[in-house]
């Protein structure tokens, strides 16, 4: 099975290259399951019910989300009504949603998707690595192949989380800061491995904003409005081969693919 895993989607110029790019790279190479990281698909901060539909009708399969989780309200009815969408596992009992889902796909195996958010520097929610350590051997009963978005920002949580799984899942891949890292690996017990996805929006921009009133933030320490960029559009994230046997993954390769919009006549 390979698994295409897309970095944090950053508003409209994100969800326009995940529809222009996926169903071509679909077809290109092979792909069967896409997961995608939309927390910030809304106007670059959040989700809503109709940023997550335009991105599932481009052809995701599953989307999962992280500290951004709540800064649209219509996300509670995307919690409530759609278990295709996740939010972080670790959130206390009683929320809204699900962190984790099984998912079934014809002529495949089951694919088990986890989210999870860290703690450092991070909104302090309940321990991701307890939490893992509980789930994991739960949903190994329903999927052998499982894949893990680590939302956080610190790299030696994400690191360290995915050594602890290391032969449990699949796969353990990073969001959040928006950044790809050049570290794509497989652990010795069949774990993919990658910090962080980076992100699919304007990468002439700061982590997807326009870059004056970043700049302004740090110059004047005022507050400043981040409109989402448009220049230099990235799809970027990872393609994972994993055994369907086994589920221990056998390739991981990053993407940043470009993509240029239509011309306007």
């Amino acid at each position: 099975m390979k698994i295409l895993f897309i970095g944090d989607i950053v508003g409209e110029p994100g969800r326009k290259a995940v529809k222009a790019l996926v169903p071509d790279l679909r077809t290109r190479q092979g792909i069967d399951v896409v997961i995608a990281n939309g927390e910030n698909s809304a106007g670059g901060s959040g989700i809503t019910p109709k940023t997550a539909e335009e991105i599932f009708a481009a052809g995701v399969d599953v989307i999962t989300s992280g500290d951004h989780l709540w800064d649209q309200k219509e996300v509670t009815a995307l919690l409530e009504g759609e278990p295709r969408f996740l939010r972080p596992l670790n959130y206390p009992s009683g929320t809204a949603g699900q962190g984790r889902g099984v998912f079934h796909f014809p002529g495949f195996p089951p694919v088990g998707v986890i989210n999870l958010q860290g703690r450092v520097f991070m909104p302090d929610l309940d321990n991701p690595f307890v939490i893992a350590q509980h789930e994991v051997p739960r949903m190994r009963k329903e999927a052998q192949i499982i894949f893990v978005d680590m939302h956080a920002e610190a790299t030696s949580e994400k690191i360290a989380i995915a050594r602890m799984l290391d032969g449990q899942v699949s796969a353990v891949v990073g969001t959040h800061t928006h950044v790809q890292t050049a570290d794509e690996q497989i652990f010795p017990g069949g774990t993919a491995y990658l910090s962080d996805a980076g992100f699919t929006g304007p990468h002439e921009s700061v982590l997807g904003r326009d870059l004056h009133p970043v700049i302004q933030r740090f110059l004047t320490n005022t507050p400043q409005r981040f409109t989402v960029a448009k220049e230099r559009v990235l799809l970027q994230g990872a393609l994972i081969d994993v055994d369907d046997n086994t589920g221990r993954a056998r390739q991981i390769q990053r993407i940043s693919q470009p993509w240029t919009p239509e011309p306007t006549v």
